[in-house]
């Protein structure tokens, strides 16, 4: 109960700090036009009609009267902003801007002054509605645009006048005031929550929680974690090997740097969005990049290692489970570097501006989803195959029995010690099929009863249980038995 009570606290604390999808409109060119993704009303469903809300602010009074152009559209649609003066016979530039110099070229008229130049007969031909106007800042009046299907929509400005200006756009959905962008996020990450608690439905007790918040807060936390544990699992760090020695202190310091760089990487991604990110970025980039690279090349050399070692000592089982962490990483790897020669290809066969208004709405699965389904999928395959069962723990306490080592096999056990009885005596006295004759005519001594053999155990199973009491060696046992016992025994032993 306690809890629940904290969870609906933090739920009215985000309730009441969303704020609308608002953006500033300025002269410069980073702030003078301002696009979104909308969505239709029937797309993801709400109460309110969405829209496109415009409020200016007001200019002081002067002459002459300081005039703004806006246009709002949709991207589609841009192809029918401006036109071509009648003596550019090479069509290398449009005229956007109805002036005195356009008007008496007659690419517009005088009612349409200070406004955006549009395509004849653009009402009829555009796909969403087309607003073109020009603004008295002096008494600027708010614009509203109605969203009537989903597309990519755009607010340009452009100072007429040259005076400068300010002004907030609004762009509204019908379900709320998230950004259009961010609403499939909402499933996405809601399906990946109940995923990750029916895999931690057994350990969810308080530490965990705080864990689970401390995670969600420094992504790059996780993934520093997540590199660390795999390069010492891939090492061979407490299944072939108790202790790293130095070698920890070196995977610590990497750890420790990429979750710096990763930090960085968080703040910078929250701060800088992607259509605004210039060649600074790669200032954040290239450091998490190279500790990336670091732990991926550190983890595969480790692994073969770890592997041929394992294969050497003859230990089976254990190499086979490194086997399929190998195939896992292995299969990330080639899944990232396809998605990203997939959206390479797809972003260089598309116009760098047409990129962006026609992936709006997949564009939060290339940097943000995908990247979490293979994560997903490999820290839920690495909890499966290291789970606790019975079989795991004894390989963490313990070496395989090495059934076939240097052509040792224990069923010539019992063949070896008849050898050895039979040196005491003469060749000769044995019979063609391997029976032994007396060679005194003295009555034959009555054979002792040899004690009953036990069955020899399968190959297949028990491994590890060494020590049982049925395979005790007794003192009333043959003399030989401590040095016998000796040439048994495991090397390591």
């Amino acid at each position: 109960m306690k809890w629940q009570l904290h969870g609906l606290g933090i739920l009215a604390l985000l309730a009441a700090s969303a704020f609308a999808h608002d953006v500033e409109l300025k002269q410069d060119d980073s702030h003078r036009q301002q696009c979104s993704g909308m969505y239709g009303k029937k797309a993801w469903g709400g109460d309110v009609d969405p829209f496109i809300h415009v409020t200016l602010n007001k200019a002081l009074p002067k002459e002459p009267s300081p005039l703004m152009s806006l246009i709002i559209f949709e991207w589609k649609d841009e192809e029918l902003i401006g036109r071509f003066a009648p003596d550019d016979k090479d069509k290398l530039q449009k005229e956007t801007i109805c002036d005195r110099h356009n008007v008496d070229a007659g690419l517009c008229d005088e009612k349409s002054l200070g406004a955006f130049i549009l395509e004849p007969n653009a009402t009829e031909r555009a796909r969403a509605a087309l607003i073109s106007t020009a603004v008295n800042l002096t008494n600027p009046q708010p614009i509203k645009y109605p969203i009537k299907k989903t597309g990519f929509y755009c607010v340009s400005t452009y100072a007429f006048t040259g005076d400068d200006y300010k002004g907030i756009v609004t762009f509204r959905n019908a379900y709320g005031e998230l950004p259009a962008p961010q609403i499939p996020k909402l499933a996405f990450y809601g399906g990946l929550t109940i995923f990750y608690a029916v895999i931690g439905m057994h350990g969810l007790n308080a530490m965990a929680r705080v864990l689970m918040i401390i995670v969600a807060i420094l992504n790059a936390g996780r993934n520093s974690f997540s590199f660390f544990l795999l390069l010492i699992v891939c090492m061979g760090y407490g299944v072939v090997k108790p202790s790293l020695g130095r070698t920890m202190i070196y995977v610590r310091f990497l750890a420790i740097g990429h979750f710096v760089f990763g930090v960085i990487y968080a703040v910078a991604s929250l701060s800088i969005t992607p259509d605004s990110a210039g060649p600074l970025v790669l200032l954040v980039v290239l450091p998490l990049a190279g500790t990336l690279t670091a732990f991926y090349v550190w983890t595969l050399n480790a692994l073969s290692a770890t592997m041929k070692d394992l294969v050497d000592r003859k230990q089976r089982v254990k190499a086979k489970m490194y086997k399929k962490l190998w195939w896992c990483i292995l299969g990330s790897i080639m899944v990232i570097f396809a998605f990203f020669f997939i959206n390479s290809f797809l972003f260089a066969s598309k116009r760098v501006t047409d990129y962006i208004p026609e992936h709006w709405k997949t564009r939060w699965f290339v940097l943000d989803g995908w990247l979490n389904i293979v994560y997903l999928f490999d820290i839920g395959f690495v909890a499966y195959l290291w789970r606790p069962t019975m079989n795991n723990r004894r390989f963490a306490m313990s070496d395989e029995i090495a059934q076939d080592d240097d052509g040792f096999e224990i069923r010539s056990l019992a063949s070896s010690l008849d050898e050895e009885e039979d040196l005491g005596t003469n060749p000769n006295n044995r019979m063609p099929g391997g029976a032994r004759t007396e060679q005194s005519p003295a009555p034959a001594v009555t054979a002792t009863p040899s004690r009953p053999q036990q069955p020899r155990q399968s190959l297949d199973v028990d491994h590890f249980a060494v020590g049982e009491d049925g395979d005790r060696w007794s003192e009333d046992e043959s003399p030989r038995n401590s040095t016998e016992r000796k040439g048994l025994m495991h090397k390591d032993d």
